[in-house]
């Protein structure tokens, strides 16, 4: 698969949550902004970080509109200490099968072993891509506030 551009419509995705839950992206985002990280996972400080940056700003980007969900390859107990530790209340999945995910969005994979890179997509209320963020490492990642920057951007060029 090609990458995604903006503009693009976001693939169909299912993400597997700790105890089974699951969540289809971009449906999930319902009409609202969305954010989707693919991450390297809990052993990978640097996406940690970014994943309780998010956190830490989710009251923020709630009000404006903006949910976020991520999803690594890490088996769902790993995934559910990384939410316990550091609180994280929005969804975050497990087990994402790194080949297939790359084939729908264009995500790079590491081969050994097969991880997700970071990658970081802003989606539109109809579920197109505003912006992609791929990385072929943990460096260069989406940050909460250029996201609320952006949408806020959009709301004001909206009005104009």
């Amino acid at each position: 698969m090609p990458l995604l551009h903006a503009g693009d419509a976001f693939p169909d995705l299912t993400i597997t949550l700790p105890g089974g839950d699951l969540v289809s992206v971009p449906a999930w985002f319902a009409g609202g902004y969305g954010v989707v990280l693919f991450s390297r996972g809990a052993s990978c400080r640097v996406c940690v970080e970014q994943e309780r940056a998010f956190q830490r700003s989710t009251g923020r980007l709630e009000k404006a509109g903006i949910r976020v969900v991520a999803v690594s390859s890490d088996d769902e107990a790993t995934t559910s200490e990384l939410i316990s530790k550091y609180g994280l209340t929005y969804p975050v999945g497990h087990g994402a099968d790194p080949q297939s995910i790359s084939d729908a969005t264009g995500a790079f994979v590491s081969l050994d072993p097969p991880q997700l890179q970071s990658t970081g997509f802003v989606l539109d209320p109809s579920g197109n891509v505003i912006i992609s963020l791929y990385s072929c490492g943990a460096i260069g990642q989406l940050l909460p506030d250029d996201v609320l920057e952006l949408v806020r951007d959009l709301h004001a060029n909206a009005i104009d």
